[in-house]
């Protein structure tokens, strides 16, 4: 039977951005770099967040709520975009090499 170790790993920390958590969707300005493979993100209020080269999140894409931190798995040049459940707030991005 192999070992599979589950986990993030060693992440160096890269760039950080805020997004503005609002009733309508709003991207990160910056691209994600050419090594970013994963991305840290913590909201202070329950929002839904979407990832991809020119995301718009929506009212049904993956719910983060307020206070929460979680590491995503994306491709470099991508963006993410959020959207909140009930209350505005910031999102911080940032990415991991």
């Amino acid at each position: 039977m192999g070992i599979q170790y589950v986990g993030t790993g060693r992440i160096l920390v890269g760039t950080g951005q805020d997004v503005t958590i609002g009733a309508a969707s709003a991207a990160c300005t910056n691209a994600f770099g050419t090594q970013t493979y994963k991305i840290r993100v913590k909201a202070t209020s329950d929002c839904r967040v979407k990832i991809n080269k020119a995301p718009t999140a929506t009212a049904t894409d993956t719910y983060m709520g307020a206070g929460d931190t979680e590491w995503f798995t994306c491709n470099p040049g991508e963006k993410i975009a959020c959207i909140q459940v009930s209350a505005g707030g910031t999102l911080n991005v940032t990415e991991g090499y």
